[in-house]
């Protein structure tokens, strides 16, 4: 018997007016924008942590993260609360979409250039009719942390 088509369902959000893409296994939630604490001696773009229903969350700007110019955050901006290692960390985004069923053939490997995004956090891209979605390696944009100093 053939295996059938693993079935992904993914998180869109938006930065930069450019699509991207996580898994929605790793999504706790999407809440507005709340008051963030600041943090001494943290890389520019972790803006600090944030108390979600008495869990102290790390949250990272992705536009700051992926050298993407800063913008003021709007009524549509997000913060996508994510599970990595078991660790909860917030992404604060532009916006958050939609939902998206895809199958896993449809992940297709990352083209030497990606808009404004470096590789190593790319996955892969989805093509769904006229859209284009980057799906992102959180692993990989939290790791590059402790390479950078």
């Amino acid at each position: 018997m053939e295996a059938t088509e693993k079935k992904l369902k993914l998180i869109v959000f938006e930065l930069q007016k450019e699509e991207y893409a996580i898994p929605v296994q790793q999504v706790r939630s999407i809440e507005k924008l709340l008051p963030i604490t600041r943090v001494p001696n943290v890389p520019p773009h972790i803006k600090g942590v944030i108390n979600l229903r008495g869990v102290i969350t790390p949250i990272v700007d992705l536009r700051t993260r992926f050298n993407l110019e800063e913008k003021v955050k709007t009524d549509a901006s997000r913060i996508i609360i994510t599970v990595v290692d078991e660790q909860e960390i917030g992404f604060i985004v532009d916006a958050a979409n939609d939902v998206v069923d895809i199958t896993e053939d449809q992940i297709e490997p990352a083209p030497e250039v990606v808009g404004s995004v470096e590789n190593k956090y790319v996955q892969g891209v989805v093509k769904i009719d006229k859209r284009l979605f980057v799906c992102l390696d959180l692993n990989e944009i939290l790791q590059l942390d402790q390479s950078k100093d």
